[in-house]
């Protein structure tokens, strides 16, 4: 008799250590003693409980009813019923396939007798394996919405996140590289000044990466993170959202601005501006490196009309003890911002042009060592020439073997291209250069009227190109500059305060109240 083999471990039961291997030996020996023909082995690990998608179960039932007859099949066997089936629905399918084309189900253990009592037992057996599934489904759902009410989340870590089993204190937790890729992503997308695609180019250009399989960020993968609430700490379990005992990564006011440019991401994104001006990952707090948050007050005037004022903290919210109060006005970052950018400017036009003509002077200098230089090349260059006239009158004089002539040859025209190439490339820098230091310089000097006159997201864009980083405390503003606008503030330094609060601390002179 010719039969076929079907052995099935479900997901959960392969993580605890079932293994495929022993029932395959088992059905085997029963083949074995029972003196039956193993025309074909069936091996799966999916899930038999009711309403799953059974793609292995499906394909071997359809392949013994299409090959019963031709293979001469005339029993399934299995290790126990469970193996087969965990519901009624593949249970009716199976004495189905009996009635049909005569083949039957035969077990290592949970035989059933033949007639009405036999077709009892089984019909009772299959009742009971679909209970067990039904049940063993109630608990763990029972389990996950239970974990999620005590502020944890289920299943694999999101993106930016991990899984710590070991910790039960803190079974959730950032991930030490990717969860800075996700603050980043976060931070230029409420920009809007980034669509899907230029996102990922630059966060690539910025060195994060998505996977080792693919290391540049998809479209799918930066839709799922903008719009997975677990980074600003909310679980969401089915429709409902349940707060998160687990480190948010980014603060609310960030998250809604990129909610905002998501709903709207039919408009150009140049017209997009966060829901606060100086929010979006701008400013970070001087104390705890905390994200600086924007927050809207309307108070309700006596004249029936209503005033907002906009203000930014530090969305730290278990700050140390220690740690001041970070609250600011957007007037006061707005004057902050206003007068650390005119510290660049020189006191008077006598002082500015001075400096230009400082930067023509030395550019002169570069230039005519440029020049000096181009004379080397042009010597150097004649001397190669004249090498290769030799080279090839040793050759018709026949000093010289054709071989090595073309070896000594195509050195010197390789030194002679790499020569032209360097000549070329210093004379465009030396005539550039000179220009590009007078554009920066009047750009420095001029950089709190073009701020004054600047809309929102051209204001942000002009203070990311001017600074590296840009800090809050209780009182100043502190802005580290790039370069070359760092050199223009290393005059004795003033830190930009609030209007009611002006510090100004010299690094040369010890001692000072900060």
């Amino acid at each position: 008799m010719n039969v076929i083999i079907w052995a099935r471990v479900s997901t959960r039961e392969q993580r605890e250590g079932y293994s495929i291997d022993a029932q395959l030996r088992a059905n085997r020996e029963k083949a074995r003693r029972e003196g039956w023909k193993v025309v074909r082995e069936f091996v799966v690990a999916e899930s038999a409980k009711r309403g799953a998608e059974r793609t292995a179960f499906n394909s071997m039932f359809q392949w013994v009813k299409k090959n019963a007859a031709k293979e001469n099949i005339r029993a399934i066997v299995a290790h126990k019923l469970d193996r087969v089936c965990r519901n009624m629905r593949d249970a009716v399918r199976l004495q189905e396939l009996e009635d049909d084309c005569k083949v039957r189900l035969a077990f290592v253990e949970n035989e059933f007798g033949k007639g009405p009592s036999g077709a009892l037992s089984f019909n009772v057996m299959a009742a009971v394996a679909q209970y067990y599934s039904d049940n063993l489904r109630t608990e763990v759902i029972k389990g996950m919405e239970e974990r999620v009410r005590q502020g944890w989340p289920t299943g694999l870590a999101a993106f930016g996140y991990l899984n710590v089993p070991g910790d039960r204190n803190a079974p959730y937790q950032p991930h030490p590289e990717k969860s800075k890729a996700v603050i980043r992503a976060f931070e230029l997308y409420s920009t809007g000044r980034y669509c899907f695609r230029t996102l990922a180019d630059r966060l690539e250009e910025e060195g994060y990466t998505y996977t080792v399989d693919n290391p540049k960020f998809t479209r799918t993968a930066l839709s799922n993170i903008l719009n997975n609430r677990i980074h600003v700490g909310v679980i969401r379990y089915g429709k409902n959202f349940f707060p998160g005992k687990h480190k948010p990564l980014i603060d609310g006011s960030l998250f809604r601005a990129c909610q905002t440019i998501l709903l709207g991401k039919n408009h150009k994104t140049s017209d997009i501006r966060p829901v606060h001006a100086y929010s979006g990952g701008l400013f970070r707090c001087q104390f705890c490196d905390s994200l600086i948050t924007g927050e809207t007050i309307r108070r309700k005037l006596k004249s029936g009309g209503i005033r907002e004022h906009t203000y930014y903290r530090c969305a730290n919210n278990q700050p140390d003890v220690d740690h001041p109060i970070v609250r600011w006005k957007e007037d006061d970052i707005e004057t902050a911002i206003t007068s650390d950018l005119q510290s660049m400017r020189l006191p008077d036009e006598a002082a500015r042009e001075w400096f230009r003509q400082a930067i023509r002077e030395a550019f002169s200098d570069a230039s005519q060592r440029a020049k000096q230089q181009q004379r080397v090349y042009k010597k150097r260059r004649s001397e190669l020439s004249n090498n290769l006239e030799r080279l090839l009158n040793l050759v018709i004089s026949g000093t010289m073997d054709e071989a090595t002539y073309r070896e000594r040859r195509d050195a010197i025209k390789e030194e002679i291209v790499q020569l032209d190439r360097d000549a070329e490339s210093r004379q465009e820098n030396a005539e550039n250069d000179e220009k590009i230091a007078l554009e920066v310089f009047d750009l420095s000097q001029n950089m709190g009227e073009i701020w004054a006159r600047s809309k929102i997201p051209q204001k942000r864009q002009l203070l990311e190109s001017v600074s590296l980083n840009r800090a809050l405390s209780d009182v100043s503003l502190v802005i580290s500059k790039r370069k070359p606008f760092d050199v223009l503030t290393k005059r004795p330094s003033v830190l930009s305060s609030r209007s009611d609060r002006i510090r100004t601390y010299d690094p040369l002179v010890p001692n000072q109240m900060r």
